[in-house]
């Protein structure tokens, strides 16, 4: 069984620049998590908002939580790449902000595909909403993942 608290906890360990900006994973599930970013002023961009880096960073967060959570009993036989991402600002966000990431294609789904053809691409859309729930951002991160190559080749 997946212990999905636990990889909730361990990446911001596994991944310093997301503990660097004290990203907190609230939420990871099979393709799904949710990230809280903190207003701290050395996020903050020359209008007082947050800096879209931080946004950036969020989300990518969160796609990533999403995916580990999909792909977390198989994760010793995988590489993993961010291989494009697109965000859109839609609104000034302040506050502290929450990104949920999901997998657009279903996670058994994914590992399907990646058993059959050796790799699988699959985008993970994410909104980011202030704590009034408003949506401030929208991003997708497309994932490549592959199996790692056992031959030693």
């Amino acid at each position: 069984m997946t212990d999905y608290d636990l990889i909730a906890k361990g990446m911001t360990q596994a991944v310093p620049f997301a503990g660097y900006l004290n990203l907190e994973i609230t939420e990871v599930s099979a393709g799904e998590a949710t990230v809280l970013l903190p207003e701290r002023p050395e996020l903050l961009n020359h209008v007082g908002s947050q800096h879209a880096g931080a946004l950036f960073t969020a989300a990518e967060t969160a796609s990533g939580a999403a995916f580990v959570g999909a792909f977390a009993e198989r994760m010793g036989d995988v590489t993993p790449l961010a291989r494009s991402a697109e965000i859109s600002y839609e609104k000034i966000a302040k506050g502290e902000i929450t990104a949920r990431g999901r997998l657009a294609m279903p996670a058994d789904q994914a590992l399907a595909t990646l058993d059959a053809e050796g790799k699988v691409e699959f985008p993970c859309e994410i909104e980011l909403t202030d704590s009034d729930g408003t949506l401030v951002a929208t991003a997708s991160v497309r994932w490549h993942v592959r199996l790692k190559d056992r031959s030693g080749a």
